[in-house]
């Protein structure tokens, strides 16, 4: 019985990163990051809305937004999918970024299905939650 229980437990638990992974939201974002650590403007770039490739209109100056504007994107630490939700038509995906400094930020980024796959259309940085008494 524990060897059945044991297998089931281990089943589950490596198939949880696969369905992740799996989630082509999800992957847009950690491809643009992956893309981002590694420089490569032109390919994060892809990733990015016809709308946001108009207002930046190359790569470099996507490239320099990004990493001046939200350096914990450009050189993240660790990175973890929060909750996925429509709010008036419009897909949002959470994402919690921790920076190399161990800081924690939660960005929501808003997600359109183009020809192209889904693509990043806008990314907000998050309040902080205030402390309460």
């Amino acid at each position: 019985m524990r060897r059945i229980a044991f297998g089931l437990l281990t089943a589950l638990c490596l198939a949880l990163p696969v369905t992740a992974q799996e989630d082509p939201v999800q992957q847009t974002i950690l491809n643009q990051i992956e893309a981002f650590k590694a420089d490569d403007y032109a390919t994060a770039f892809t990733f990015a809305s016809p709308s946001i490739k108009s207002i930046f209109m190359s790569p470099e100056n996507f490239g320099m937004m990004v990493k001046n504007g939200y350096p914990m994107v450009h050189r993240p630490g660790a990175i973890q999918m929060l909750e996925q939700r429509e709010i008036a038509g419009r897909l949002w995906q959470k994402v919690m970024i921790t920076d190399q400094a161990g800081r924690t930020h939660v960005l929501d980024y808003q997600m359109i299905q183009t020809d192209a796959g889904w693509q990043i259309n806008g990314v907000q940085l998050l309040p902080e939650p205030g402390v309460g008494a």
